[in-house]
């Protein structure tokens, strides 16, 4: 009975060990509504511009030698007027490790976050930002989903709380190329800090126009000719 209940705990131990592993989170992951995926299909970082999913969504990729990358649109609920939501896009990748009491910390390569933030009741211009913001999980697990029948990533935030539950869409990860995409020429940093050329774009009901602009731009065009493209006025 002992020796049974001891192999039983031997291989509940190592189930869980291996939900946990580094391994298991390889590959692109995104929430039930799959329309928002990592990689040229959300961020072209030739145009140095987001390109707009159907539906709004969260999506991780990883990679086993520790690289990784997050897209986010998302509605912001506005209370003063609920038929006018705000919408947000994020994208950002870098570096991540692992703890060995399950936690994760991701390390964004700082200059090439980017955030289009949207008020379209206030204003037909959004706010297109560099973003950068390091994000510490308390906890990830991978496991089959019971209901669905693939695989299922979830996240616990720094604090503890459950993220929407993310599935596995590709592996190896679909992603843009791990380095740094959009280098700070020097002397032009504070002009790439923000960036205020207008370009028509559209965030279906939330967005009418975003700001877009050119921070070393050429840089991927050899790299990402089938990427998709767009007319963009530029300002001094």
């Amino acid at each position: 009975m002992i020796a049974g209940q001891l192999f039983l705990t031997l291989m509940l131990a190592v189930a869980s060990v291996s939900a946990n592993s580094v391994s298991d989170l390889v590959g692109t992951w995104t929430t039930k509504s799959r329309k928002v995926v990592t990689g040229p299909g959300f961020y072209d970082p030739i145009h140095d511009r987001f390109l707009e999913p159907n539906l709004t969504g969260i999506s991780y990729s990883f990679t086993a030698d520790g690289h990784y990358e997050e897209a986010y649109y998302r509605a912001i609920a506005n209370p003063q007027d609920p038929s006018c939501p705000k919408g947000i896009m994020q994208w950002q990748h870098g570096t991540y490790t692992t703890s060995s009491d399950g936690a994760m910390e991701l390390t964004p390569i700082a200059v090439d976050g980017r955030q289009l933030l949207s008020d379209p009741c206030s204003s037909p211009v959004g706010a297109y930002t560099r973003y950068n913001q390091t994000e510490h999980f308390k906890a990830f697990k991978v496991s089959v989903d019971a209901y669905h029948g693939v695989q299922r990533l979830d996240l616990n935030s720094f604090d503890g709380s459950p993220m929407h539950p993310m599935y596995l869409v590709y592996r190896p990860p679909q992603m843009l190329p791990t380095e740094t995409l959009n280098p700070i020429t020097p002397g032009k940093g504070k002009r790439h800090a923000k960036r205020a050329t207008e370009a028509t774009f559209s965030m279906k009901n939330l967005v009418s126009r975003e700001t877009v602009g050119d921070p070393d731009r050429w840089l991927w065009v050899g790299v990402f000719m089938t990427a998709v493209g767009g007319i963009t006025l530029f300002r001094s």
